[in-house]
């Protein structure tokens, strides 16, 4: 064998390492089940045809005009919306929105790629501050890609893609880390109760991956609340992508990310963090992101397998349960 090839073979070798250990390769230091193993593509193409949100993240919603993307916010204006109190809109009327990632002090935006494609940052330099906000409030932020952001009252401020008419909130409570902007920079109805700030069914389950063995399955991964966690065929682990958008996350919720404390019975090493193109964390097991069904009322519950001939729970070997649960 010549030199060459050996070099050739040899560096092959050390990319599938890399991949193996960028996905699968176990624990942070920071004692979570992995930081993001890498930042989550979403196809074009994944999920037509299934009714499993082919509209993809930011993309235009089929039957309206989206959310204008990278223009300024002009005269800002403050107006209720329900539920929520006073909420800050782009002149045209767009609802304006916050990212509980990014961070006020200092001013830094963390939503990049796919996830501005959801959340187009409102662009600094033509924003003026009206009846109820603070001139002073109003300031700009360096992204990552060299744009200037608006920021109010030190945070980045988006539209959301799905808003596709003026006065819609869609984007709030989404992934329980976006919000819309009150008009002193904080989250939009917390002071109208809070309730409404982040929808009942966004709220965090408790942490934890353990194995349940199943009447019906046999030994399958389940949740804090012991609700079955399933894969979908047209997710991808590697490249990572996401078939599950849209109106198919009013059904199968994603799985939140777990402390390595919280796992039992189930190697370290298949439990990690993805982000989702919204830039919300996902639980993953073995790289594929796992989710938890809505028709599932209770622990022990596996009426998601084979949905479709599409979903499927996890074993505790990491891979896809396939066993076809008996009638009656």
């Amino acid at each position: 064998m010549d030199k060459r090839r050996q070099a050739s073979l040899a560096g092959a070798a050390l990319t599938v390492m890399a991949l193996t250990a960028a996905c699968g390769g176990g624990t942070s230091a920071k004692g979570g089940t992995g930081d993001d193993a890498r930042p989550a593509a979403n196809s074009s193409q994944a999920g037509k045809g299934y009714g499993y949100g082919s509209d993809d993240y930011g993309a235009e919603p089929a039957g309206g005009k989206a959310a204008a993307k990278g223009e300024a916010g002009g005269k800002l204006a403050v107006r209720d919306a329900s539920g929520l109190g006073k909420v800050v809109t782009d002149e045209k009327g767009f609802t304006l929105y916050r990212f509980d990632k990014d961070s006020a002090k200092p001013p830094t935006s963390r939503c990049d790629g796919d996830c501005a494609k959801a959340w187009p940052p409102v662009p600094a330099g033509s924003s003026t501050a009206t009846a109820g906000i603070e001139s002073s409030a109003l300031g700009e932020v360096m992204r990552a890609d060299g744009t200037r952001q608006l920021t109010l009252a030190g945070w980045p401020v988006y539209r959301y893609a799905k808003d596709t008419a003026p006065g819609e909130t869609k984007g709030q409570g989404v992934g329980g880390t976006w919000n819309a902007l009150a008009p002193d920079g904080k989250k939009a109805g917390a002071d109208a109760g809070g309730s409404k700030e982040q929808p009942a069914k966004e709220q965090p389950a408790p942490a934890g991956v353990t194995v349940s063995d199943n009447p019906k399955l046999g030994k399958i991964l389940v949740d804090g609340q012991g609700r079955t966690l399933y894969r979908f065929n047209k997710d991808s682990a590697w490249p990572m992508k996401f078939a599950c958008t849209g109106s198919c996350l009013d059904t199968w919720k994603p799985a939140k990310p777990v402390d390595k404390a919280a796992i039992r019975d189930v190697p370290e090493k298949l439990v990690t963090t993805v982000t989702r193109p919204d830039g919300t964390r996902q639980l993953a097991i073995d790289c594929w992101p796992v989710y938890w069904f809505t028709g599932d009322t209770k622990a022990g519950d596996v009426n998601g397998q084979g949905k479709q001939d599409l979903w499927f729970a996890v074993d505790d070997k990491g891979e896809k349960n396939t066993t076809v649960p008996a009638q009656g």
